[in-house]
């Protein structure tokens, strides 16, 4: 089992910044792909960034050249700059850990972006 813990949520206003951390614990030892995902009221869950173990990365459209994700495979944390936020940012924004052939996921952290 992984368990993913999330922090750096919050309310900012459009335009500016937050930088979410989500640390994994357990059994990390297989664990290859991290990222994030949202999921905004009414609507479904959908990948924001992933990031291999290895450094690769990929990226939703809507947040590139917005947000970063980046990895400290020493502390097993994964994190997520986001800049230039919009109203249409506003979600909760899950972990996700990939283990051999598990998911798993955090309890979500809650980002609101006011206009």
């Amino acid at each position: 089992q992984v368990q993913l813990v999330e922090s750096g949520g919050g309310l900012v206003q459009a335009g500016g910044s937050l930088r979410l951390s989500c640390a994994a614990s357990g059994s990390i030892s297989s664990v290859s792909v991290m990222g994030w995902y949202r999921q905004a009221p009414g609507k479904q869950r959908e990948l924001v960034a992933l990031m291999t173990s290895g450094g690769r990365t990929n990226y939703a459209d809507f947040v590139k050249g917005r947000f970063t994700i980046s990895r400290d495979n020493a502390k097993m944390t994964v994190y997520l700059q986001m800049n230039s936020l919009n109203p249409e940012d506003t979600a909760v924004y899950y972990c996700t850990a990939r283990s051999g052939q598990s998911n798993y996921w955090g309890r979500g952290t809650q980002v609101t972006v006011s206009s």
